[in-house]
């Protein structure tokens, strides 16, 4: 009814502050900022009060509200609290959503183009490129902005220490420095330092080892110091003669690389200009980093022979399985393989070592030009040496599964007519009596 007070009646409007006048005088000045943080205060404390009664009449059920509001002190101490909780969590809230709201600083334009000057030329080229530059001056833009945020956020507000307000505020916290770098000076000129002193010292980068590398690929390409690849379409092999052509394999392959390869690497460094640009104090030096670079190339093609090799036996494609000759042999009452499984086992190993023993007496290029007896370091790794004989192992045992059961055969129909046990039914059968058509 138009007798009975609404809410908006009970309470009087807030006041604003009044205006502050200037004075000369940093003493009124002085006295005047006293003043006005008293009366503020004053209103703040009024209005946390209008606000507690005006949650407290909206709370309250129609038929217990009355004409006239009561006073705050009368009203619970559990229920004064609450009120002054929520009162201080809307006002925080107001007071954060008022200063965020404030724009802030911007990020000067001359500090995103010192970023983008750091940044090699190289690294900027392209379209796709331009588009990540973008992206990432966009990312440092927001970060800066939030960052900003705040920082101003933490100077001009004071959060107030209340248990409700932590639950709904979870804030990330400040990123920290990660621990053990140093950003204190700039790595670049650190990094320019480092490059050089790399292209000074390290040797690989000199045009030299490019033209070894070259005379590698184009010697060692398609080349094998063993290849069994067409030894199928010769027919079966014995055991000796498989071993026979891969000494000679490796005897031959070694001969050529020797007249072929090594005389064109030995005929570079008989020019002067091998040496171009390399420091008498770095001659040590350049000629490990030849002679590392050399013994990588061969050891690259012994590692892809025996991979060859190894692969020829491979169950799953038998279209290049090497044929061996295997002779079923009777002997003081025995039958079995000449040569043995074992010694086929063996035949086909020995192609490994052999494969290993091969180049491993050549001559370092200091070596060769000094006069010093110091060879190459050619060697195959233990554990691809491992890996091939137990791989061959395994082959070999899957890929004469076929011969041990045709011995087998011929010993379930055979072996009586050896073992004896033929010889003592016979006598048994003479000794015994029989007619004429069971002798016949």
């Amino acid at each position: 009814t138009s007798s009975r007070r609404t809410l908006r009646t009970l309470f009087r409007p807030a006041a604003l502050p009044p205006p502050v006048i200037s004075e000369t005088s940093p003493s009124r000045k002085k006295l005047l900022a006293y003043h006005r943080g008293k009366e503020q205060q004053e209103m703040i404390n009024q209005l946390l009060i209008d606000r507690a009664l005006e949650v407290y009449y909206i709370t309250m059920d129609e038929t217990d509200k009355d004409e006239t509001a009561p006073p705050v002190t009368e009203l619970p101490s559990t229920v004064r609290k609450y009120f002054f909780i929520k009162s201080c969590l809307f006002n925080y809230f107001f007071l954060k959503k008022c200063v965020q709201s404030n724009p802030v600083v911007p990020i000067q334009q001359q500090w995103l183009r010192s970023v983008l000057a750091m940044v090699p030329q190289s690294l900027m080229e392209g379209r796709d490129r331009e588009l990540l530059t973008e992206d990432l001056l966009k990312e440092i833009v927001r970060d800066y902005e939030k960052s900003m945020r705040r920082c101003v956020l933490r100077r001009a507000l004071i959060k107030p220490d209340i248990e409700e307000l932590n639950k709904l505020e979870e804030e990330a916290p400040l990123p920290s420095l990660p621990l053990g770098l140093d950003f204190s000076s700039t790595w670049r000129n650190s990094y320019i330092k480092a490059k050089e002193q790399i292209i000074s010292t390290l040797h690989i980068l000199h045009p030299t080892m490019k033209t070894l590398l070259d005379f590698g690929y184009t010697a060692f390409f398609k080349f094998l110091v063993v290849d069994f690849s067409s030894s199928r379409l010769k027919g079966p092999v014995d055991c000796k003669s498989f071993k026979t052509d891969a000494s000679l394999s490796c005897s031959k392959a070694e001969d050529e690389i020797m007249n072929t390869w090594l005389q064109r690497v030995i005929s570079l460094f008989t020019q002067s200009e091998a040496l171009d640009g390399v420091n008498l104090d770095q001659l040590e030096s350049f000629y490990n980093c030849v002679a590392v670079l050399l013994s990588n190339q061969l050891k690259e093609l012994l590692q892809r022979t025996t991979e060859v090799f190894v692969k020829l036996f491979d169950p799953e494609d038998r279209s290049r399985l090497p044929l061996f000759k295997m002779d079923l042999t009777f002997d003081e009452n025995r039958m079995e393989f000449y040569p043995s499984l074992q010694d086929l086992e063996e035949a086909i190993l020995f192609v490994v070592d052999c494969i290993g023993q091969t180049l491993q007496n050549i001559q370092t290029i200091r070596a060769w030009l000094t006069g010093g007896t110091a060879t190459l370091d050619a060697e195959l790794p233990a554990h691809t040496i491992q890996w091939a004989k137990s791989t061959l192992k395994k082959s070999i045992r899957d890929n004469l599964e076929g011969p041990k059961e045709h011995f087998k055969g011929y010993v379930e129909s055979y072996g009586w007519l050896v073992d004896g046990t033929a010889e003592e039914r016979i006598n048994r059968f003479v000794a015994e009596q029989h007619s004429f058509d069971e002798y016949t």
